[in-house]
């Protein structure tokens, strides 16, 4: 028997261990099977070139739990290894004595990738001690046993062992027994070695006898040594891909479409992406796309080797080439990774833009799922705009589609405004707009529907794109001014009359959070609708955007402001009007007579002081214009004291802004309730 020791003290070496590189305790697995898997290749490689003679057999790699003994093992039919190799690869990592392992490696964790051996020492993480068990394919060899409980001692002895291969056999510690587990071992088995390139048993498979599961002689193989993105799309079926699919996303729905990836320079990538479809929640749907280096899991976690948008996507990508440290979880900066995002955003907008291409129909008919992918694109990433801007698409209110430049030849004609900017036009709720997006088409122009989560930033993003282009909201002015081509002519109200409109209607809007409401008076057209609320379009859109976009909050505090247009046209506006003035003729007339001629003397003083410097502007002319202009104001209170208390009472005014509050979904609880039994007793 060989006593020794490993050349690192223990009090050094796996403390780096366990806080640099295996942070997470279930790698040791993926470690140790993987490990197994390339022992095994590396045999067939040297059966293919003829430097191996002898029958490969059966390379099924095992793992086997013993509970009761509370052991874990690990067998190959690899390679196998002599003690010298033992020696070399185990006991003296990286060829480094302990000074100069420490030394070079105690400031950067990562340099130690690629050192042989230290996937090995994973197994310490979990084990108290841990046998290997061994006999090369090297004719001659002898078969040893190499057994070490995490100090720097070894022992290295012969043993007996008659076919060539590797057992690791892991005595767990206590703190570890989840890992006895069967369902435990099988989770992480399924997670991390689903797709190794060879054949990997977990025990037999079991079936239900006599009320009991009983094991059978079948092998419980736990993985696919031929996944689909080691095939070549030729010789893969629709149907193939679907499946694909939905073994690794049971419980998802059927994906658009897929793009298959297949590179081997200037580096090495296989995989297949899926766009899936996505019900709301962008960041629901991330950290879905698995890496696999050479078959062997990584990671789901792909920032910075997809393009931030495309993490979104389903899928598979296997690289040799992507920078890995030795727990394979965590990238390194690396030129491959950048040249293998731009080849994924490339290869997807390519794929994208032949769909569009080719067929147009299904581009269009899968745009509504689409749509979030390539607006995420465009919004955070300029390459992709470039090329996504020849086939993203609007879609209007009729659902039809079209793409930027074809929609901007279908409304420049109708749609340009005075100052020869192209107006967009567009509804984010069909049922709610309706009553707008119908006055505009009635116009005759076209209105887009941007319901999309992304559709706000979108649009400010397109305003700045497109030259000399405005997007507007239907519902934030009154269709006449939604594209002003000329300056406003036509019979407005005189300003009296209007005041006296506005208090009528003003002092009668419900006391709403966080709301508030400007009253107007403006002539629309007798057929048009007596009231319209409207909201501009920059306050809202500046909300909208708080919601989404951090350090917008200030705007996601300030009240809704809306405006509340009267139609001066509209029969029952000048019903209202006519009949308040004969109401409130007798207690309005004094008021108004009061109000002029303080008018008048607050006029003659204004004149008096005109072109004079404050100083030489005698005080009691000062005061006394400030005494007029306190009783203006005080007599226009009363004024519209008179005029709230007529409105209070009038069973029309309160309808017309109930039904207006009602067509913008605003009527709710008790104002709701009382709008029905005001309805009923004027019915």
């Amino acid at each position: 028997m060989q006593k020794g020791n490993i050349g690192v003290t223990t009090e050094n070496i796996f403390p780096i261990i366990k806080k640099f590189l295996y942070s997470d305790h279930e790698i040791f697995l993926r470690e140790l099977v993987s490990n197994a898997v390339d022992a095994t290749q590396k045999l067939k490689t040297l059966a293919a070139t003829g430097d191996f003679k002898g029958e490969l057999g059966d390379l099924t790699v095992r793992v086997k739990v013993d509970k009761e003994n509370g052991t874990i093992t690990i067998s190959d039919r690899g390679l196998g290894m002599t003690a010298e190799e033992i020696d070399k690869y185990i006991n003296q990592i990286a060829f480094s004595g302990a000074n100069d392992f420490l030394e070079k490696y105690k400031d950067d964790a990562n340099a130690i990738i690629g050192h042989f051996g230290l996937g090995f020492y994973s197994a310490f993480m979990v084990a108290k001690t841990v046998d290997i068990v061994t006999l090369s394919y090297k004719e001659g060899a002898k078969a040893v046993k190499w057994s070490c409980d995490g100090s720097p001692e070894f022992t290295l002895e012969e043993t007996e062992r008659s076919d060539r291969g590797t057992d690791i056999i892991l005595h767990v510690d206590e703190d570890c027994k989840e890992f006895l587990e069967e369902s435990r071992l099988q989770g992480l088995l399924t997670k991390y070695c689903h797709f190794l390139a060879v054949p990997v048993a977990f025990g037999k498979k079991k079936e239900w006898k006599d009320g009991k599961q009983v094991e059978t002689d079948e092998d419980n193989l736990i993985n696919d040594t031929c996944p689909i993105w080691t095939k070549k799309p030729s010789d893969l079926k629709e149907e193939d891909y679907k499946k694909f699919y939905r073994d690794l996303y049971p419980m998802a729905d059927e994906p658009l479409f897929w793009i298959h990836l297949n590179v081997d320079y200037p580096f090495n990538l296989t995989g297949v992406l899926y766009f899936p479809k996505i019900k709301s929640n962008i960041d629901l749907q991330r950290n879905k796309i698995q890496l696999y280096c050479n078959q062997v899991y990584v990671t789901d976690s792909v920032e910075g080797i997809v393009p931030d948008f495309l993490t979104l996507l389903h899928g598979v990508i296997d690289s040799p080439d992507i920078p890995l440290n030795v727990s394979r979880s965590y990238l390194q900066s690396d030129s491959n990774v950048k040249k293998i995002s731009t080849y994924i955003t490339k290869k997807v907008s390519d794929r994208l833009q032949s769909i569009f291409k080719n067929d147009r129909k299904e581009f269009e008919e899968k745009w509504d799922d689409l749509k979030i992918f390539i607006n995420y694109g465009m919004l955070t990433q300029e390459d992709f705009y470039e090329k996504a801007s020849k086939f993203a698409l609007f879609k209007d209110t009729d659902n039809k589609y079209y793409t930027f430049e074809e929609y901007q030849t279908l409304i420049k004609d109708n749609q340009t405004d005075k100052n020869g900017s192209l107006i967009y036009l567009y509804a984010n709720n069909l049922d709610e707009q309706y009553t707008y997006i119908d006055a505009a088409k009635n116009k005759g122009y076209n209105v887009l529907l941007m319901d999309g989560q992304l559709d706000v930033p979108m649009i400010n993003m397109l305003e700045q794109k497109f030259e000399k282009s405005h997007f507007t909201r239907v519902d934030s002015d009154i269709v006449d001014r939604l594209i002003v081509k000329e300056d406003q002519k036509g019979e407005e109200l005189p300003h009296d009359k209007q005041e006296v409109l506005s208090s009528l209607f003003k002092g009668q809007m419900p006391k709403v959070k966080k709301t508030e409401f400007h009253v107007e008076a403006h002539a629309l057209g007798e057929n048009n609708a007596p009231i319209v609320i409207t909201q501009a379009e920059y306050m809202r859109r500046m909300k909208d955007m708080a919601s989404i976009q951090p350090g917008m909050s200030f705007y996601g505090e300030m009240p809704d402001m809306f405006n509340l247009v009267l139609n001066s046209d509209h029969r029952l506006i000048k019903q209202v009007l006519s009949d308040a003035e004969t109401a409130c003729a007798e207690k309005l007339v004094p008021v108004e007579s009061e109000i002029a001629m303080l008018t008048l003397r607050r006029n003659e003083l204004q004149k008096a002081q005109e072109g004079k410097k404050d100083e030489e502007i005698p005080t009691a002319e000062k005061d006394e214009l400030s005494e007029v202009e306190k009783k203006i104001e005080a007599q226009k209170t009363e004024k519209e004291n008179i005029l709230n208390g007529y409105a209070a009472g009038n069973k029309v005014v309160h309808q017309l802004i109930d039904l207006a509050l009602l067509q913008n979904n605003m009527l709710k609880g008790e104002a709701l309730t009382n709008f029905v039994k005001r309805s009923v007793e004027m019915i």
